[in-house]
């Protein structure tokens, strides 16, 4: 992955090819296809829950709407942080329907959490599967 998918650009376009039934499809499909294989990481609103529901192990990240903004400011040097704050809100509120951690997800609170951490924690749950 590159910087370039977090390019605004690119979050204005996800959601309005989102919104296609068969670019969902064809998606669910090819991330159920990978999962499959097995040691796998996807990431998604609603892996856990449509994707793949029988996935091993399942996290569900979660972390307080200003740092959230923060970080994405830090990925987006130039743009005001209350507009991101705001973007983010909307594609919550637009998304609330489909993000909702699986009733065997681990809910991890990265607020406070730096990647090298959460990677970590991961990792330790991941281990602990095995």
């Amino acid at each position: 992955m590159t910087h370039a998918i977090r390019a605004a650009a690119v979050d204005r376009v996800v959601p309005v090819v989102a919104r296609h039934p068969e670019v969902r499809a064809v998606m669910r499909e090819r991330q159920r296809a990978l999962g499959v294989l097995g040691d796998a990481v996807i990431e998604g609103r609603d892996i856990g829950t449509v994707v793949v529901p029988d996935a091993e192990v399942k996290v569900f990240l979660v972390a307080d709407e200003q740092e959230r903004a923060r970080r994405r400011t830090s990925e987006r040097p130039g743009v005001d942080a209350e507009e991101l704050g705001a973007e983010l809100r909307r594609r919550d509120e637009r998304d609330a329907a489909n993000t909702r951690p699986a009733e065997d997800a681990v809910v991890l609170d990265t607020t406070d959490l730096d990647v090298d951490a959460v990677v970590a924690r991961i990792a330790e749950l991941v281990d602990g599967r095995r």
